[in-house]
């Protein structure tokens, strides 16, 4: 069974090796290469299985969780999550709805962005999770795991940048 099956069904990630991220193509952990030969040269794509491309975009769904309406809670998980990608923030941006509480917002990452949309009156949420360079995005979902306690996860994975 595919891990994007396994996460669609809910399955406990849990107990996946840090090291390997969880990933919607492809069932073994392929360590990513960036571009360049030093810092100057790079361009911060990065190669995977022997393809350049510009980075990793994560589409999450995140189903019966909590929290959603907690904009301390979100802002303190995001920048968690950033730590845990091994990423750089450069700011964080949310609005709080009325009268349902939803959450929108964004953390802008030198490597790119994670976005939020919260639905709390509905259990769900959405984010974006978009990297480049060395950041590792697939380790944002153990943080969003333990954050906000979905009993459903969804994952898609799309790599950015791809010559056609």
């Amino acid at each position: 069974m595919a891990k994007s099956a396994l996460i669609r069904s809910g399955m406990d990630l849990e107990d996946m090796p840090s090291e390997t991220p969880v990933m919607a193509d492809t069932a073994t952990a392929v360590p990513y290469t960036v571009v360049g030969e030093t810092d100057a040269d790079k361009d911060h794509f990065v190669v995977r299985d022997g393809v350049a491309f510009a980075g990793t975009h994560l589409i999450i769904d995140l189903w019966d969780a909590s929290r959603l309406d907690e904009i301390g809670h979100i802002e303190e998980t995001l920048k968690e999550a950033v730590e845990a990608a091994g990423a750089t923030l450069l700011h964080i941006h949310l609005h709080h709805f009325t009268p349902n509480g939803g959450v929108s917002g964004v953390a802008v990452l030198a490597e790119s962005h994670i976005s939020i949309h919260t639905w709390p009156e509905r259990g769900y949420a959405a984010l974006d999770v978009f990297m480049c360079g060395d950041a590792r995005p697939h380790e944002t979902l153990k943080v969003l795991r333990r954050a906000f306690e979905p009993g459903q996860v969804g994952l898609g994975e799309h790599r950015r940048g791809l010559t056609l």
